[in-house]
């Protein structure tokens, strides 16, 4: 997924050369996991990866105000209980410091952030109640396979783009299954 969120952030600002990865080491569990796709993407899109871990507000003021100040900050947020409960916080943030960012979900771009990419959680959901439905009858969930999400969508916010002086690239926005204007 890491790799993908480079390449995604690049497609949409490719003067993107520094990638913060922002997260809470304590809400975020996968977060070395995550970190260690994007460490290994990076060169192939000429980008220099920054984990950015943080535990307040201040922490998320200081590091987009820190990418801001020079060309070429982008900013890839994790998926963690963190990062969601300060979403507002983050997506004002890199408005104000004109630095673009990439989302794990959907309604962060909904909030005002620039662009998502992130497994379905529709489509997740419904695979869960399938393995609940398949545990009730009587299926021990050890004998369950672990599964990994399919399904993926990409949301783009025109308006964050236009604030950003970015313009969308058309093979971007035909890709995209739900661009907010």
């Amino acid at each position: 997924m890491g790799g993908k969120w480079i390449e995604v952030l690049k497609e949409i600002d490719p003067r993107v050369a520094r990638v913060a990865v922002i997260f809470n080491p304590d809400t975020a569990p996968q977060a070395g996991f995550i970190l260690r796709s994007i460490e290994v993407a990076a060169p192939s899109f000429a980008a220099e990866p920054i984990a950015a871990p943080l535990h307040d507000a201040a922490g998320i003021e200081s590091t987009l105000a820190a990418l801001g100040q020079r060309a070429g900050g982008g900013v890839i947020v994790m998926p963690d209980a963190f990062t969601t409960t300060h979403r507002d916080l983050i997506v004002a943030l890199a408005a104000r410091h004109h630095v673009p960012a990439i989302y794990p979900f959907r309604y962060m771009i909904a909030a005002g952030g620039l662009i998502s990419y992130g497994n379905d959680a529709l489509h997740a959901t419904q695979q869960v109640a399938l393995y609940v439905d398949r545990i009730l009858k009587g299926i021990k969930p050890g004998d369950l396979p672990v599964q990994q999400p399919t399904k993926f969508e990409l949301a783009i916010n025109l308006k964050t783009a236009k604030a950003l002086g970015l313009e969308v690239p058309p093979t971007l926005l035909a890709r995209a299954d739900e661009v907010i204007e």
